[in-house]
């Protein structure tokens, strides 16, 4: 599936994988957006004004470049490469992401991601809480040509150190030309979403590249060899039971409770960022259902 892409100016594109006209979650992931590589001139940068979240946590993690994260739980916190940031909305937290004022002096870069994972019902009120985790503390695993990171949840016999709410896998692989990858039928529900270079899957017709998000089939095992130097992160979990309604930055097993969201934030009742008087406003197109 070909993510559709967002221009955000500044030469600065965003390629939505999730949700989609074919797919709105894969396990517990409602969201997936990768952004960059952009090249941003002196002065220039990533300015993503302060907005609300509700029902789920999102997870931003860098390949290249630096962000600087904002909330108004308080918490400042710079991001840089394969490093990782945990924000869980629960009932409400409001947040920005800027290109660091330092990294403007002589033009900067931007390569990663940000997905969202939906809360469980249970969880979907909790604790607003954020965890920074520096390349460093995430396991790393590397052997036959393939080196992968597991940025959350469990998988390759390892387990991330943050909770994640529910059973989940995001992982960064990277493969050599010719290398083959198993991906292990321990989640339920598994996708890749290539960033670089091109796979198959052995046994099947096709090539997929750069810029696509692959689903697969519950259950079965599937084998990846790489047609070239490639890079992708694995995605996938346990479904969550109920279904997830989403619009703008807010996800909820409730429309009610999104529709309360939408007049919280349209009527400023939401914290505001300390430091920041900019905001989003709510865009007025009718909430998913």
């Amino acid at each position: 599936m070909p993510p559709g892409v967002h221009n955000l100016g500044a030469g600065f594109e965003v390629r939505r994988a999730l949700p989609s006209a074919k797919r709105q979650m894969v396990g517990p992931f409602i969201f997936f957006d990768a952004f960059g590589p952009a090249v941003f001139g002196e002065g220039d940068g990533v300015d993503t004004r302060p907005h609300a979240h509700i029902g789920l946590a999102t997870l931003t993690y860098l390949i290249e470049g630096d962000l600087l994260h904002r909330d108004s739980a308080g918490h400042v916190q710079a991001i840089g490469p394969s490093e990782a940031n945990l924000m869980t909305a629960g009932p409400g937290i409001v947040h920005s992401e800027r290109t660091p004022e330092s990294a403007r002096v002589q033009g900067s870069t931007i390569f990663g991601q940000q997905v969202w994972l939906a809360l469980p019902k249970a969880q979907e009120e909790a604790e607003p809480s954020f965890a920074h985790h520096a390349a460093s503390a995430l396991p790393r695993i590397e052997g036959e040509g393939i080196t992968a990171t597991l940025i959350a949840g469990s998988g390759f016999g390892r387990r991330y150190p943050v909770s994640t709410f529910s059973d989940t896998i995001y992982a960064d692989v990277a493969l050599a030309r010719g290398a083959r990858f198993q991906i292990a039928a321990e989640h339920a529900e598994r996708a890749i979403y290539l960033v670089v270079g091109s796979v198959r899957v052995v046994g099947q017709e096709g090539e997929f590249s750069a810029g696509e998000l692959i689903v697969f089939k519950p259950g079965s095992e599937i084998v990846l060899k790489a047609g070239s130097a490639v890079r992708l992160m694995l995605i996938g979990g346990e479904p969550l039971p109920e279904k997830r309604f989403i619009h703008w930055n807010f996800v909820s097993s409730s429309m009610e409770r999104i529709e309360q969201a939408m007049s919280d934030w349209r009527e400023r009742h939401f914290p505001g960022v300390p430091g920041e008087t900019e905001f989003i406003a709510l865009p007025t197109e009718v909430a998913s259902r």
